[in-house]
């Protein structure tokens, strides 16, 4: 992508992930299902639903949730907490309540951040019910002692867990996974920057020529999520030879990339190098069985070879599961420039092959074939010469440039030139 096309897919990700982040979702109900549906404007997703109950390994589909209103009225009946104003102001699952309290046991059921004073929490109760609401915390300070009125709209009933799937078929049935949760209800950076960046790679890749990969885009809640898709797909699983878990693409933090249980698989591999080329700070870390989705692809049981790709990693930022997660933290350069090395990364896997050197005995006459004139520079001869002399019939270009420390795409133009010229013959 060029500087003009880059700044307006970057502006167009950030208009949808603007669009999208009022919606209160959770790891179930409609929330879900409206998130799903406006991203069915970019892509053809198939919407799945799972019931409640449906075990799933050791996990069982829970109820769904869904919420219409929520508030904490003073004695003078005003609202000194309203869900409408912002959905994280009451926590993910919580069961229906409505009733009158002192302020004494209200406070028991109020998160909030001392040390961040103006920001609200985002607090989740999935698995045990319980009910409760999250405030700033300067805001709880200037409570008043008293009576208030505690309301809690919602429904925790027998339904479905929903997520979305997008297929796109290659010239082989070998797949390429991208997965993003979306449980998260009004979360920028956290959620939706994952979600905004796959469904436009989706976008990017299918626009193209046909990949020699298929590819498959899963958009689903996190944990009983991806933990419902290996259940649903476990046979499907084997097609799998590279994937990703995206999350946290948005905010102005050097990429960051979360190996595979594997630590060297071709994907591990692939993204080292590729940031290893872009010229911007980035860190590689080993994989640890806590985080993102990749811990559920990477149990022991599937050990696929997906790691997670972000920016700042969860948990290592103050806006990080609080109201300061919104759409003026995420940046669109910075979900533009997440784009755009993905691509590099599908790059790379999609162009990997072997060739054969025709002329393997010596180096052949280049300046004869005009080679050095058409390759110009000392750098592109220098690597010119790397591809000639790996190109043994065993050698990935991966691996050359690898060794060679030259980027792969470099490599991988000089092959094609030194092919036209008959000088390598593609093997795989």
């Amino acid at each position: 992508m060029n500087m003009t096309e880059e700044s307006r897919i970057g502006q167009a990700m950030h208009d949808r992930l603007t669009s999208l982040y009022p919606i209160c979702r959770s790891i179930t109900g409609n929330g879900v299902r409206e998130t799903l549906s406006q991203l069915q404007s970019l892509l053809p997703l198939h919407i799945h639903e799972v019931s409640t109950g449906t075990q799933v390994f050791d996990w069982v589909v829970p109820k769904e949730w869904n919420i219409r209103d929520a508030w904490i009225k003073n004695a003078d009946g005003v609202r000194v907490l309203d869900f409408k104003q912002h959905s994280l102001h009451v926590m993910s699952y919580s069961v229906p309540i409505n009733q009158t309290m002192p302020l004494e046991h209200l406070k028991k059921h109020i998160t909030s951040l001392p040390d961040q004073p103006d920001v609200i929490p985002y607090k989740t109760s999935y698995y045990q019910e319980d009910w409760g609401f999250c405030m700033r915390h300067r805001d709880l300070q200037e409570l008043e002692d008293g009576v208030y009125e505690v309301c809690i709209d919602s429904s925790l009933e027998p339904g479905s867990l929903t997520y979305g799937e997008y297929y796109l078929p290659g010239q082989t049935t070998d797949e390429i996974f991208f997965s993003a949760h979306i449980c998260h209800p009004s979360l920028a950076n956290d959620n939706l920057s994952g979600v905004v960046v796959s469904a436009m790679l989706a976008s990017v890749i299918a626009a193209g020529p046909q990949s020699r990969y298929s590819y498959r885009f899963a958009f689903i809640p996190g944990t009983i999520g991806a933990i419902t898709w290996l259940a649903r797909n476990e046979e499907r699983t084997q097609r799998i030879q590279h994937g990703l878990v995206l999350s946290g693409l948005g905010d102005a933090g050097a990429i960051t990339y979360k190996q595979s249980r594997q630590g060297n698989a071709m994907i591990d591999r692939v993204v080292s190098h590729v940031l290893s080329c872009i010229g911007q700070p980035f860190a590689i870390q080993r994989f640890s069985p806590y985080g993102y989705d990749e811990r559920q692809y990477c149990s022991p049981g599937f050990n696929l070879p997906v790691g997670c790709f972000s920016r700042s990693p969860y948990g290592t930022y103050p806006e990080y599961h609080t109201s300061n997660d919104n759409p003026s933290f995420v940046r669109p350069e910075s979900l533009a420039g997440s784009l755009n090395t993905i691509l590099k990364i599908v790059e790379v896997l999609e162009g990997d092959c072997i060739y054969l050197n025709t002329q393997p005995k010596c180096e052949p006459q280049l300046g004869r074939r005009g080679l050095y004139r058409e390759l110009g520079s000392t750098g592109e001869n220098m690597a010119m010469l790397w591809v000639l002399n790996l190109a043994d019939g065993k050698t990935t270009i991966l691996e050359m440039a690898e060794r060679a420390s030259i980027p792969f795409a470099k490599l991988s133009g000089i092959a094609r030139t030194l092919e036209s010229h008959g000088l390598l013959r593609r093997v795989t």
